[in-house]
C-alpha cells in the first residue's frame, strides 16, 4: 500500500512539473495540506486568541501553492523542506500586513513595560510575571500573553524591517533569487541567535528543554509533555513564562 501511494504520488509530480495538470496539483495540495496546519499551530501559540486560525490556514494555502510553483526539482532538496519555508513566510508576511494586534494590546503591553522598569528600579533584579501581575491588579497568565504577544510583535516588526531594506539596497542591482539567504539576512539571523543564546542560559532547566523541544526539534506542546511527563497546560505555562523573560532579556542587550 505504501509503495503503491509513492508512485502515485511520483504520478502526480510527473504530471504537475511537465503538464502543469490541474488534478495533479490538486491532489498534491491535499498530500501536504497538513504543512499549512502544522505551521499555523506554532505560529498562533504566540498569537492573541482575536487571530482567526481559519485566516491564517488561507494565508498558508497561498504559501503552499507559491511552493508548487517555484520549486526545483532539481535541487538537492526535499519539497517538504521547502513548503514549510514557504508556508510560514506567507503566513508571517499576512501578519505583517494587517495589524493582527489590537491597539488596546499595544497599550496594555506599554503598561506592562513600565511596571517591569519601575519595579526593577525598585528592587534591583529581575521581577517575576507575578510581581508585576500584583503591581498591575491584573492575573498573572494576563500579564505574560500581553508580553508574549508584544515579544511576537516586535519580531515581526525587526523582520519587517530588515527586509524592507534588503529590498531597497538590492533591488536596482540584483535580481533577488527568492530561494537564496542573502548574506544580510544571516549576519541579522547569527546575530539574533547569537544574543538567544547569551540570554537562554538565564531560564530555568525546564524552561530550556521546553524551547529547545519546542523551536529546535519542534515537537507539539502536547508532544512535549509526553517526554516531559507533564501535562499540555503545564508546558503552555513553562513556555509563556520563558517567552517573557525572553523578551525582557533581549531588550536589556538592545537597549
Amino acid at each position: 500500500m505504501e509503495q503503491a501511494a509513492k508512485l502515485e504520488e511520483q504520478e502526480y509530480w510527473n504530471k504537475w512539473i511537465h503538464c502543469r495538470d490541474h488534478e495533479a496539483c490538486n491532489a498534491l495540495i491535499h498530500r501536504y495540506l497538513p504543512l499549512v496546519s502544522y505551521h499555523v499551530q506554532r505560529i498562533s501559540v504566540s498569537l492573541p486568541k482575536s487571530v482567526n486560525k481559519e485566516d491564517l490556514k488561507s494565508i498558508g494555502m497561498v504559501g503552499l501553492y507559491d511552493a508548487l510553483e517555484k520549486f526545483d526539482y532539481t535541487r538537492d532538496l526535499k519539497f517538504e523542506t521547502y513548503a514549510s519555508f514557504r508556508i510560514r513566510g506567507a503566513i508571517l508576511d499576512g501578519l505583517r500586513k494587517e495589524d493582527w494586534l489590537p491597539r488596546s494590546s499595544r497599550e496594555k503591553a506599554k503598561k506592562v513595560d513600565a511596571a517591569i522598569e519601575r519595579l526593577e528600579q525598585k528592587y534591583l533584579r529581575n521581577v517575576q510575571p507575578k510581581e508585576v501581575a500584583a503591581d498591575l491588579e491584573m492575573s498573572e497568565n494576563e500579564v505574560i500573553s500581553i508580553m508574549n504577544e508584544g515579544f511576537f510583535a516586535n519580531v515581526l516588526s525587526i523582520d519587517d524591517q530588515n527586509h524592507e531594506h534588503d529590498e531597497q539596497d538590492h533591488q536596482k542591482f540584483v535580481i533577488r533569487d527568492e530561494k537564496a539567504e542573502m548574506p544580510e539576512e544571516k549576519m541579522v539571523k547569527d546575530e539574533l541567535i547569537g544574543q538567544l543564546a547569551e540570554v537562554i542560559v538565564n531560564l530555568t532547566e525546564k524552561e530550556q528543554q521546553v524551547i529547545s523541544l519546542f523551536y529546535k526539534e519542534e515537537l507539539t506542546l502536547t508532544e512535549i509533555g509526553q517526554v516531559l511527563s507533564l501535562s499540555t497546560s503545564r508546558i503552555s505555562q513553562i513556555h509563556s513564562k520563558a517567552l517573557f523573560k525572553l523578551k525582557h532579556l533581549l531588550e536589556k542587550i538592545n537597549s
